[in-house]
């Protein structure tokens, strides 16, 4: 993903030639924000879809970590960045993120126009954290199998219960795990079906994280095996580059000896010559 695109996303994170400590900073946040980005897509169900109090409360409660999270990071990054006016542009969506999940949790009871309204800017951060979530899986290195075999595990239980929760025709919790399998795989059997929009949406949304994940696992075993294979080559080279050492090594030896024997020649032929002018 070029820096433009990341900066138009609000994901474009530190700002070049910042401190050490930024990046630093960067990193360690990278986990826990990753969850609180995770949590945000229950929560948006919980507190927009459902009408039962008990699970509304739930989802305020996912609203508030996600709002503390992020709030935590923007000033936790802004006390380590150099360049705070700059790092605030370039990720102009945790602003967002924590000014929307602020205005949830602070006043659940807006008037009818503006609970429309916030619904329809909570839909659309909510597009934008499940983007921030693709991007960092990004950071996920192929050679992290398990973190990533965990990750895509913790996703089909979390979307199961969604699709349990949200699809009617969904009877049974593993009814729905079984739906997100073949939904997040793209395989697609047909026994199963999200039928309304809420399941539809959020079955979309299954499709673009598990996918991702997948992707990643693919790659992981892909590099397994590559990386056999690199390491037979560089032990390979290791050994050809020791045997060319010891060549030299040797070829200077004889260099040196030759030196020396020419040396004492020169030397012999001089005193001759100088003998027989006397």
């Amino acid at each position: 993903m070029s820096l433009n695109t990341r900066l138009a996303l609000g994901l474009a994170g530190v700002p070049p030639h910042d401190t050490p400590q930024a990046y630093e900073w960067e990193k360690r946040l990278h986990w826990p924000v990753m969850i609180a980005t995770l949590l945000a897509i229950p929560a948006f169900y919980l507190t927009v879809l459902s009408e039962e109090p008990p699970l509304n409360r739930i989802g305020w409660i996912m609203d508030a970590v996600v709002m503390l999270t992020f709030m935590v990071e923007l000033i936790i990054m802004l006390s380590v960045c150099r360049q705070k006016k700059r790092y605030l542009a370039y990720n102009w969506l945790s602003v967002t993120i924590v000014f929307v999940t602020a205005t949830s949790v602070l006043m659940p009871h807006l008037p009818t126009d503006l609970s429309a309204l916030l619904r329809l800017l909570r839909l659309a951060v909510v597009g934008l954290l499940i983007t921030r979530l693709a991007h960092s899986l990004r950071a996920l290195t192929p050679g992290s199998t398990p973190y990533i075999l965990l990750i895509g595990f913790g996703l089909m239980l979390m979307a199961g219960g969604g699709f349990y929760w949200l699809e009617p025709t969904i009877h049974s919790y593993w009814d729905g795990v079984w739906l997100a399998f073949i939904s997040g795989l793209t395989v697609g059997y047909g026994d199963l079906v999200p039928t309304t929009g809420p399941a539809r949406l959020f079955a979309g949304a299954v499709i673009v994280l598990t996918y991702g994940v997948m992707s990643l696992v693919t790659a992981s075993i892909a590099a397994f095996f590559i990386g056999k294979e690199e390491k037979l080559i560089r032990r390979e080279m290791h050994q050809e580059i020791k045997i060319l050492r010891q060549e030299m090594v040797e070829l200077r030896e004889m260099m040196a000896q030759l030196t020396s024997k020419c040396g004492g020649y020169w030397q012999g032929a001089e005193s001759d010559s100088e003998k027989n002018g006397a």
